[in-house]
């Protein structure tokens, strides 16, 4: 992201908490199958590595480059990675809006939730589009806000969509990336692209009091809170009633809750 842009969820502690959650296999599946050996990847947007750690076993003796806007989240990248003993992947910090890689540089260019929060996303694409190699593949997969869908429908946490678009969107973000991925991506001038979509389910015991907390802590003291209060959206009251809603839903033996996604594979 540029310089800008503000990420609305920030780094706190219950937003890392999700990301790290994220593999290759619950994220995107849906770019798998078109990997191969020795293949170089880029990820954008790739926050604290665990996708990217993911794609690069799968393209191994193949190279890797893990690209964030942020150094901080950076360095739990490269945490991540020394973790799991990989040694082909590289580290950048990037502005999605000007990559800067030569045309054709890799044979993949990754990107998970990264659109939703950029000022440009076309423009994003089609610098993907350009550092990448002719034939090769760009993967884009982002969620849906206002298709998320739950039960039971707790009072308290009623709130909660409209004040979640509204904040994003004051922040320059398209929290409904999901269903424009397809649109974007022919604006960016691709042409071969295969639209798709998947969903993340929270609905055992475990994944509602996780889903449940993290939201419940990122309505409190995250920065999405700060956005919140400072843009005048919500009051600091307000937040912790939508909290408790959600601690209401995690709790209830008969919670489900669906994140869905769109996807795009481009051919370059």
């Amino acid at each position: 992201m540029p310089e800008d842009a503000v990420y609305t969820h920030g780094f706190h502690a219950s937003v890392l908490r999700s990301h790290t959650w994220r593999t290759a296999e619950n994220s995107a599946a849906h770019l798998l199958p078109r990997l191969t050996a020795g293949a170089a990847l880029l990820d954008v947007g790739c926050g604290p590595g665990t996708i990217t750690a993911d794609l690069a076993e799968r393209v191994a003796p193949g190279r890797v480059t893990a690209a964030d806007a942020s150094p901080e989240v950076l360095e739990h990248a490269r945490r991540t990675v020394a973790e799991r003993g990989l040694g082909n992947v590289d580290f950048a910090e990037v502005d999605v809006h000007e990559l800067d890689f030569a045309d054709g540089t890799f044979d993949v260019v990754h990107a998970h939730q990264v659109l939703q929060h950029v000022t440009d996303p076309v423009k994003a694409l089609r610098e993907m589009r350009r550092v990448c190699r002719p034939g090769g593949v760009v993967a884009v997969r982002d969620s849906d806000y206002r298709a998320m869908t739950w039960y039971p429908r707790v009072p308290a946490l009623a709130p909660w969509p409209d004040l979640y678009d509204r904040v994003a969107r004051a922040n320059g973000g398209e929290p409904d990336a999901g269903r424009r991925l397809l649109s974007w991506a022919r604006a960016a001038g691709f042409t071969d692209i295969t639209p798709s979509a998947s969903v993340w389910c929270f609905a055992t015991p475990e994944d509602r009091a996780w889903w449940s907390g993290l939201w419940a802590e990122r309505l409190t003291t995250s920065e999405f809170a700060r956005h919140a209060v400072e843009g005048g959206h919500a009051s600091k009251e307000t937040l912790l009633e939508i909290a408790d809603g959600w601690r209401a839903w995690g709790a209830s033996e008969d919670g489900w809750f669906t994140v869905l996604h769109g996807e795009i594979l481009c051919r370059a």
